[in-house]
């Protein structure tokens, strides 16, 4: 019987790729890839010449039950997104959820996750917090936005930079103007920027200021609104 590897992937600077990645993707036989084009620079960095096959959200469900099969035959596989860990807003859980109802052993490795020093660097409390990915665009949206309105705990959103100003507005418009939070764009690139304020100062700043780039979006908890030190705008 094969294994299933699920390999995280550098969200910015190459650099980011753990020996232990590097190792594994050399390992196995075949890379399940979200695109291959993408992939295909990381391989050439590291020299890796492991046979690649697309894995993305289009052809995930069809490819799910004979790419588990291939592995619960004997074949080791890793499985990459274009960035970061793979089933964290990225195709991966239907895969896994199908190896493991196949007896196949499947292992995670530790690496890159774009929300984590997005994180951290907010200055706002990392000790308990609920990631909730991408808000819905349009059905469902306002009933989420008034649940998350009395979360307790730091939210971690991503979005993008196209939608960012009118989310940040529709979060300010729910949950007070003056709710902290934290925007963070192009992690580990070189133009990275974390920018701190209110939901509010925030939306018109990024309304005159059109982002670029990946963003992760940090919201402070209800309960932490007004208590304690604050981090300063910047």
């Amino acid at each position: 019987m094969g294994k299933l590897y699920l390999v995280p992937t550098p969200v910015g600077n190459l650099m980011d790729m753990t020996f232990r990645a590097v190792e594994v993707l050399k390992s196995v036989q075949v890379i399940l890839a979200e695109d291959t084009r993408t992939t295909s620079v990381l391989l050439k960095r590291y020299g890796i010449v492991t046979r690649m096959e697309s894995f993305h959200k289009f052809n995930e469900h069809a490819k799910v039950a004979p790419v588990s099969d291939r592995i619960a035959g004997g074949i080791d596989m890793a499985l990459v997104t274009d960035a970061g860990t793979p089933a964290i807003s990225d195709p991966g859980f239907l895969l896994v959820r199908a190896c493991i109802e196949k007896g196949v052993c499947v292992e995670t490795l530790p690496g890159a996750t774009a929300f984590v020093p997005a994180l951290v660097d907010s200055g706002l409390p990392a000790d308990r917090f609920v990631f909730e990915g991408f808000l819905p665009v349009k059905k469902g949206r306002r009933t989420r936005l008034a649940v998350l309105a009395e979360e307790s705990r730091t939210m971690v959103f991503y979005e993008s930079p196209y939608r960012l100003a009118g989310t940040l507005a529709d979060l300010a418009e729910v949950m007070g103007d003056g709710r902290r939070c934290s925007v963070t764009r192009e992690i580990s690139k070189l133009h990275e920027e974390t920018r701190r304020g209110t939901l509010s100062l925030m939306a018109g700043w990024f309304r005159e200021n059109p982002p670029k780039g990946e963003i992760v979006l940090i919201v402070e908890g209800k309960d932490y609104e007004g208590k304690g030190k604050k981090p300063e705008d910047s």
